[in-house]
């Protein structure tokens, strides 16, 4: 070959490797993609995901559809994207406690918590709101303590479904107060919600996103919140930990996740995408309205959070010894 033709041929081979990495990165989301919401319409993590999805659509150039799959306590829908094609273009978002017990809670759990998903990165935290339907005599937690205990099983407690964070915390309280009521599940956050705002239940642990909109309308009545510090909304409602109660630090801790063995490039788009959305004002403003607060990280926070809790819930689950049937 001559000195013409290998000069040719070496400036044809630097040209395309300036160009692919440009190539691959418009390559890197083709279609559509689809946010799974593992719980009915309306509740927490379904707001989240509508609230992102139409920013992370103009982020990468496709259209970003929210699909709810619920049942299981949300591993209907995990299962969902933990089969899906390792692409990036099926996410997941929901409140990572249900991950957390699903593997202690479930022993033939399809698909594994900390393989077949792959996080992308925290998109916030909302405190739990211990809420009462109006008929309750009990405006704190003394009250309902009181009542719960000289009326056992009397009341029912309404949640996301089995195994889901707050029917673990509710069997939680139960066993460490010395009361009894009952757990009655629900598909979905909003729907234990609208069942305890309907009377058909009578007592709400909840995301505050879902729930505090009941409580300031006065459909329900806000007994406490777990957090650190009270509510700016409902300022007369105490925490937990000034109830001395237990479980100050439960509460919903929304993620994104795709499927496992999805290419470190794409999970990290992905969080770099999620970053710039969750630093925009209006974002902060939506989510802080409904008692929540933007929780920007990495991939590898999620993951310790996992690491971490699916021990410390497990242990819990293990000790209260929780059944799913």
């Amino acid at each position: 070959m001559s000195l013409r033709l290998l000069k040719a041929a070496a400036a044809a081979l630097a040209l395309c490797g300036a160009v692919a990495p440009a190539a691959s990165q418009a390559q890197t989301f083709e279609r559509p993609v689809r946010i799974v919401v593992p719980f009915a319409p309306g509740g927490t993590s379904d707001i989240l995901a509508r609230l992102i999805s139409p920013k992370l659509s103009e982020a990468i150039g496709q259209p970003v559809v929210v699909e709810n799959k619920p049942g299981a306590a949300g591993n209907i829908g995990a299962d969902t994207v933990a089969k899906a094609k390792a692409d990036g273009h099926t996410l997941l978002l929901m409140d990572i406690g249900s991950l957390a017990v699903a593997p202690s809670l479930f022993p033939d759990l399809s698909y594994d918590v900390q393989k077949d998903l792959a996080p992308v990165g925290m998109v916030m935290f909302g405190p739990y709101v211990m809420a009462v339907h109006p008929s309750v005599p009990a405006k704190n937690v003394a009250e309902l303590v009181a009542y719960a205990k000289a009326n056992p099983g009397k009341l029912a407690v309404a949640n996301s479904g089995v195994g889901a964070l707050n029917h673990i915390t509710a069997v939680a309280l139960a066993r460490d107060l010395g009361i009894e009521w009952k757990n009655v599940p629900y598909k979905g956050g909003a729907a234990a919600s609208r069942a305890v705002v309907s009377g058909e239940s009578t007592v709400i642990i909840n995301g505050a996103t879902a729930t505090l909109p009941f409580v300031t309308n006065k459909q329900l009545v806000g007994i406490a919140v777990t957090g650190d510090a009270r509510l700016p909304s409902l300022p007369d409602v105490q925490t937990f930990k000034e109830a001395k109660l237990p479980l100050s630090d439960a509460g919903t801790w929304q993620a994104l996740l795709t499927t496992g063995k999805t290419p470190p490039e794409i999970v990290a788009r992905l969080n770099a995408e999620l970053q710039k959305i969750l630093a925009m004002p209006e974002i902060q403003e939506k989510i802080a309205e409904q008692g929540g607060a933007v929780r920007p990280g990495s991939s590898a926070d999620v993951s310790k959070w996992l690491t971490t809790n699916i021990e410390s819930w497990g242990g819990i689950v293990r000790a209260a010894d929780i059944k799913t049937n």
